[in-house]
């Protein structure tokens, strides 16, 4: 004969912290709210029990209308904290990336469907009450929704999950403490961190080939091209673009950018973070530089290439390298050996 658990298995998960994590978005129902008294409610409980033994003792009959009365109130409040979780759409917003030992900025964004406001909602992690922060409230009319931030320290590179936070209220009184765990899908990428003391960029810097006296120099203003995603937003026309003629990418002429590879052997006798922290600062470099630049790693090979989005690719690519993670960009990639 099976022994069954007096509640399903999802609850039993989530009342010690057991359960995985959720794409979102995650609805607040009566199954992942929880009540209990906190210190104040157990002192006020403490207070109404010396009260009704005072009453009953001397028999005095405003004392019994005081404590009866005082003590619907607080029954009447676990209610009203429940209610200020109940429903509550919870999701995940965009976390930037960044570099290791900056903070990672969560957002947790929530979604008041009802048509009840909701009050002094907050947001607790571990990591928050190691560091000995102050949770962050956030109130919300009906029908609006508010986001809260997580900031978490970060010690490495590589992909960091948000983990499992609460979301509580001591709303209206104080006297009891409604929570709820969450564990939303979301994550940043943290990228390795830069190199302070690296040497300037490697010399291997080639002209961009035959035909470079009208090539994308960098000498005199040539002409205007219409803007193609990838490219410098330094070359970008933007006076044009605030007289609402779009989006243009300014064209030089003289000699053309010159061209340069960024390689892991390029570093013997480093470790493998030490590689990772050093070709981290030249990327940082060659973008600021505007220099068409490529990176080859010993699993990959990303191609030439400028601007935003492909610095982008390059950072995640250190990130993400030597991890079970694949990296996820829009720059071109080439697999090695």
């Amino acid at each position: 004969m099976k022994l069954r658990l007096p509640i399903d298995r999802a609850l039993w998960l989530r009342i010690f912290n057991r359960m995985d994590a959720e794409a979102g978005p995650v609805v607040l129902d009566r199954k992942r709210i929880f009540i209990l008294p906190t210190r104040h409610g157990l002192l006020f409980s403490l207070a109404l029990l010396a009260m009704l033994i005072g009453s009953i003792n001397y028999n005095l009959g405003l004392g019994y209308v005081l404590t009866f009365l005082l003590g619907s109130m607080a029954l009447v409040s676990i209610l009203h904290a429940y209610r200020n979780l109940a429903q509550l759409q919870v999701r995940a917003g965009k976390a930037p990336p960044v570099f290791a030992g900056q903070p990672a900025i969560f957002s947790v964004c929530l979604d008041n469907p009802g048509a009840m406001p909701r009050y002094a909602v907050g947001l607790v992690h571990d990591a928050l009450v190691q560091a000995k922060l102050p949770p962050e409230f956030a109130d919300m009319q009906a029908g609006q929704g508010a986001c809260l931030h997580l900031a978490l320290p970060t010690a490495r590179r590589g992909r960091l999950a948000a983990g499992r936070f609460t979301l509580f209220t001591h709303f209206p009184l104080g006297l009891f403490r409604a929570w709820s765990n969450v564990w939303l899908d979301a994550n940043c990428i943290v990228y390795p961190k830069p190199d302070n003391g690296s040497p300037p960029l490697p010399v291997n810097v080639q002209a961009a080939g035959e035909g470079a006296g009208h090539g994308e120099g960098l000498d005199d203003f040539a002409s205007l091209r219409p803007y193609r995603p990838g490219d410098s937003l330094r070359q970008v026309a933007w006076k044009a673009a605030a007289r609402g003629q779009g989006l243009f990418t300014k064209q030089f002429s003289g000699q053309a950018r010159p061209e340069l590879w960024l390689d892991w052997e390029m570093l013997p006798g480093l470790g493998l973070e030490e590689r990772l922290s050093r070709l981290c600062r030249w990327v940082l470099d060659a973008d600021a530089a505007s220099l068409h630049y490529g990176l080859r790693l010993p699993d990959q090979t990303l191609e030439l290439g400028l601007g935003q989005e492909h610095q982008r690719s390059c950072l995640e690519a250190l990130a993400l390298f030597g991890t079970a993670d694949t990296p996820v960009g829009t720059g071109n990639r080439t697999a090695v050996g």
